[in-house]
């Protein structure tokens, strides 16, 4: 019996899990999260009510912010359900890399790179926020939604990505690195820290897992999303889900396994958000104005800069990992700005454009059917682009192997 334990926990629980799998797993509960609650698995709405309420504490009356109006601001963290989400991934993040003994202070000591963690996560949040997404509310659950802004903003994304990629592999932005005496030691594991962390980690997920089927006797919807971030957490931790490595492998190696397993992902989400919709939930469709290309620019840009996106910084930020913990700083800085300066770009970017809806453009089945066929040209893309790269390199290869 403890044999049959110990191979569970070394298969389930400490290994890394497959990301197609865990990607498609994370469409699929998007799909219920959607259908139960409403709302779309995303977090720097979150995270601009966050620098929001911090505004508030220093002094600074936001009741007038048309942007808050928009999202919201009643309630705390602990009464949202994006709130609870949120804290249901930070604990499944949390739980997981405990279980995996993945956790472990790594502080950032160059300036240069607490900078790029700063300033790239503020754009990215501003940008998701100016185009009313992030990956996970553009890319990964408006996609499903049918709404074309969401569209725009991968488009927009992807290119952002690629320039980011290009800015940040110049001169100005390599760290020295810096040579010390004397041969490096591997520190050894200790089994038993080991094993204290991974009951930590036993026990945080079932106080979140059983504070979440308390709270869903009270209220249904609330007690499920905390479900649901737990279930988030774990997934973007153990598979290593992020979108920035997605399109940045894309572009520097050429390889695609994490971008074809996050189209994976949107596929299978789609059908389940398809379901609902006919059964009566509402879509959250978005403006697709100049707000979602200029955003999903900036965010591209700003995941590359800061080194990570939404689910990145968060499951890493868990880990240990200060630098990304910079970049969650940035993050909610840039997205509160944005809430300040919506009133002077909303008319001209985003207000005076069309919330289109492609289930309303081409009818129920023409818009499933337009919505998939654009996710299998994007496949198709990406499958090109992998193989392309991949050719040129091993011909440079050959080439300098002639010479």
């Amino acid at each position: 019996m403890n044999e049959a334990l110990q191979q569970f926990k070394q298969q389930y629980l400490v290994k890394y899990w497959n990301p197609v799998v865990a990607v498609i797993a994370a469409g699929l509960i998007s799909a219920y999260y959607f259908g139960v609650t409403g709302t779309y698995w995303a977090v720097t709405g979150e995270f601009t009510r966050w620098g929001g309420h911090a505004l508030q504490a220093l002094g600074v009356d936001v009741s007038d912010w048309s942007y808050y109006k928009i999202i919201g601001m009643q309630g705390t963290i602990f009464t949202r359900i994006d709130g609870v989400m949120i804290l249901g991934m930070f604990a499944g993040c949390i739980s997981a890399a405990l279980w995996a003994n993945n956790v472990k202070w790594r502080n950032q000591p160059h300036k240069r790179r607490i900078a790029q963690a700063l300033i790239g996560g503020a754009l990215a949040g501003f940008g998701a926020r100016l185009a009313m997404g992030c990956n996970l509310a553009s890319l990964f659950t408006g996609i499903p939604q049918f709404s074309v802004h969401a569209w725009f903003f991968t488009l927009a994304t992807a290119l952002g990505t690629y320039v980011g990629v290009k800015v940040t592999l110049l001169p100005m932005f390599r760290v020295k690195l810096e040579l010390k005496k004397g041969a490096a030691k591997l520190q050894e594991t200790d089994p038993k820290k080991a094993q204290r962390r991974f009951w930590i980690g036993i026990v945080v997920f079932f106080a979140y897992l059983i504070a979440s089927l308390y709270v869903m006797t009270q209220s249904v919807k609330l007690g499920f999303a905390m479900l649901c971030g737990l279930a988030f957490g774990l997934l973007i931790e153990r598979a290593q889900i992020c979108f920035t490595s997605a399109f940045r492998d894309l572009w520097v190696t050429g390889r695609a396994y994490m971008a074809k397993a996050i189209i994976f992902g949107i596929l299978a989400g789609t059908i389940g958000v398809f379901s609902y919709i006919q059964l009566g939930v509402a879509p959250k469709i978005m403006w697709a104005g100049p707000n979602a290309i200029i955003g999903g620019l900036l965010f591209g840009f700003g995941i590359v800069l800061a080194g990570g996106c939404e689910t990145g910084w968060m499951y890493r930020s868990m880990e240990g990992q200060v630098h990304f913990m910079w970049v969650g700083v940035g993050n909610v800085i840039g997205s509160t700005y944005l809430a300040y300066a919506w009133d002077d770009l909303a008319p001209a970017l985003a207000l005076d454009y069309e919330k289109l809806n492609l289930l309303k453009e081409f009818g129920a089945v023409g818009g499933l059917l337009v919505n998939y066929g654009l996710l299998i040209l994007c496949l198709i893309a990406v499958i090109w682009w992998e193989k392309r790269f991949l050719a040129k390199a091993k011909a440079k290869i050959a080439a300098v192997a002639r010479a």
